[in-house]
């Protein structure tokens, strides 16, 4: 297992306290509410690029067709969706074994997730992580731990789930995927294979850390490992019932979830912020094989309102009221320098 906190090296302890120093310092509080501002500027511009490019009066009639009951269930399940994931660093808090309670780590969580869907990983799944794991007082290794671990729960199950949909039926991909069917099969099956290993190799190593050209990955039990599996699968599998409560049952649920998880994987791919015009494309040239075209975007659109739009909403209002309760609570530097205490957030 990893070392707590509390039983880090001198060397570890050394460098978290010029860690501490450099957070607690008004440079910092400045750079950081700086970076903040941008995110949010950021996030209204994605917003206003993504709406000029929408073809809004082929859709809107569409989008008024959806009842409100069936708007209701989609919001459900995509927040279903978005509970499960909050649970991934719960993962991570077992192994690494810190001392964050398993209510603000999910919270951390949910905060950081839309951040992700919406921005990429670099700012949801490591900039906003490292904020507010960082005045809760753990180190920059241990923070980095927790994420990987959490990239690899969500990763696991749908590697799983990838398999078992390509195996067993065929999407209608879009133009210029140079992939047949039998392809794709074989693809899932590779991809299963490395959730299997995974479990292996937990199961193998007994919870002991695995190490790999000097670095070292803290893994659970098999058992745990098996949670992840499970956990992560619930969580695609939700998105996916997602997309199939807005097309109101009218599309087969595999195609729902194959929309999800070529979707992801395409815009992980095209490292374009939140997949902005891939999703669509994706998703409309799947769903369009049961729906006619302005249907299928319609559904595509109201999934990403329900489970990318609103919960970034949520979230950048509770990353700013964390930011300012934490600016109003944080005692001066000086004091902070002296007491030798990292800041934390409510």
């Amino acid at each position: 297992m990893a070392p707590s906190a509390s039983s880090a090296s001198p060397s570890a302890s050394a460098g978290g306290g010029r860690w501490r120093a450099l957070l607690a310092s008004r440079a910092w509080r400045w750079v950081g509410g700086l970076l903040m501002g941008a995110v949010a500027l950021f996030i209204v511009w994605l917003l206003v690029r993504q709406g000029m490019r929408v073809d809004w009066p082929a859709v809107w009639r569409a989008l008024k067709e959806l009842p409100p009951a069936t708007l209701a269930l989609g919001a459900a399940l995509a927040w279903a969706s978005h509970l499960a994931y909050g649970c991934f660093d719960l993962f991570g808090r077992h192994v690494v074994r810190h001392d964050v309670s398993a209510a603000r780590t999910m919270a951390i969580t949910l905060i950081a997730y839309p951040f992700t869907l919406n921005l990429g990983s670099l700012i949801g799944g490591v900039s906003v992580r490292y904020r507010l794991y960082s005045r809760q007082g753990l180190e920059v290794g241990q923070i980095a731990q927790v994420v990987v671990l959490s990239i690899v729960t969500n990763w696991v199950g749908y590697f799983l789930l990838a398999c078992a949909v390509f195996w067993h039926w065929t999407p209608q991909l879009p133009e210029g995927w140079q992939i047949g069917a039998q392809q794709l099969r074989w693809l899932g099956v590779a991809l299963a294979a490395v959730s299997v290993l995974y479990v292996l190799l937990c199961a193998r190593r007994g919870g002991r850390p695995f190490t790999l050209r000097g670095r070292t990955l803290p893994l659970p039990t098999w058992r745990v490992a098996l949670l992840q599996l499970a956990l992560s699968s619930l969580n695609w599998s939700l998105m996916g019932g997602a997309v199939w409560a807005l097309a109101q049952g009218r599309v087969p649920y595999p195609a729902a979830l194959a929309m999800v998880l070529l979707g992801a994987v395409a815009g992980l791919v095209s490292r374009i912020p939140a997949g902005l015009g891939v999703l669509e494309a994706v998703g409309t040239a799947v769903l369009s094989a049961y729906l006619p075209v302005s249907q299928a975007l319609a559904v595509v659109l109201a999934f990403r309102a329900l489970y990318y739009l609103a919960p970034l909403a949520l979230a950048a209002l509770a990353l700013l009221a964390t930011e300012l309760l934490w600016r109003r609570r944080a005692p001066p530097p000086a004091t902070q320098q002296r007491s030798g205490q990292p800041a934390t957030s409510p």
